[in-house]
């Protein structure tokens, strides 16, 4: 996507931060935005709960460990964080998905998971749902 393009999220509007403390993303500038080296689609802004935490680890994504190499501090449940799109639908699947920030979580999730999906787990529905 060029520079003076804006970001957008899977609602279409512009891509709001997804978080700061810790500090999230592919890019590690607080959005949810991609590229591509970003092969795993870190696309989706989740409030992480301690069930997505732990099934994370199951499945070998380990999120509660810090990792200071890779500017990881280690989430513990309430944080914001960019998921993998594949990851998160997985959770789903399994009945463990965590929130999603729908206006921080990049379009290109829709590559992967339906809206309608996003939708059932939202924790930032708008009183107006005309728009949507």
């Amino acid at each position: 996507m060029a520079d003076d393009v804006p970001d957008l999220n899977v609602l279409g509007g512009p891509l709001d931060a997804c978080g700061n403390d810790p500090v999230t993303g592919f890019h590690r500038d607080g959005c949810c935005s991609t590229g591509p080296q970003d092969v795993g689609l870190h696309t989706i802004c989740a409030v992480v709960t301690s069930e997505f935490l732990e099934h994370q680890r199951t499945i070998g994504n380990d999120l509660t460990t810090p990792m200071p190499h890779y500017r990881f501090p280690g989430l513990v449940p309430g944080d914001r964080w960019c998921v993998t799109a594949a990851n998160w639908l997985r959770a789903q699947r399994d009945g463990h998905a965590a929130p999603v920030v729908l206006a921080a979580s990049h379009e290109r999730t829709l590559d992967v998971v339906p809206l309608e999906i996003l939708r059932q787990h939202a924790v930032d529905v708008p009183d107006d749902l005309a728009g949507l």
